[in-house]
């Protein structure tokens, strides 16, 4: 069965996010004065091919440990569904 995965990585708690801060400092030159608590994070979109979406959440989640996320710094969601 072929299914549809979305991975979205984010920083741990109490992990710096340097872009995001970036971005949050210079919110308020253009005239955003109401946002705070920026985080800048990444989404991964793929398909996979797998006997069930139990197998498939295995796989995606092996995936992440080794390559698409780094456990040190980052946490990860992954969102399964048929495609």
């Amino acid at each position: 069965m072929r299914y549809a995965v979305r991975i979205d990585v984010t920083h741990l708690p109490g992990v710096l996010d340097p872009q995001g801060a970036t971005v949050e400092r210079a919110l308020p030159a253009l005239g955003y004065d109401n946002v705070s608590e920026v985080s800048i994070a990444k989404t991964i979109r793929l398909a996979l091919d797998a006997p069930s979406e139990s197998a498939a959440r295995d796989q995606v989640d092996a995936m992440c440990k080794q390559l698409l996320a780094n456990p040190v710094i980052e946490r990860y969601t992954v969102e399964v569904t048929t495609a």
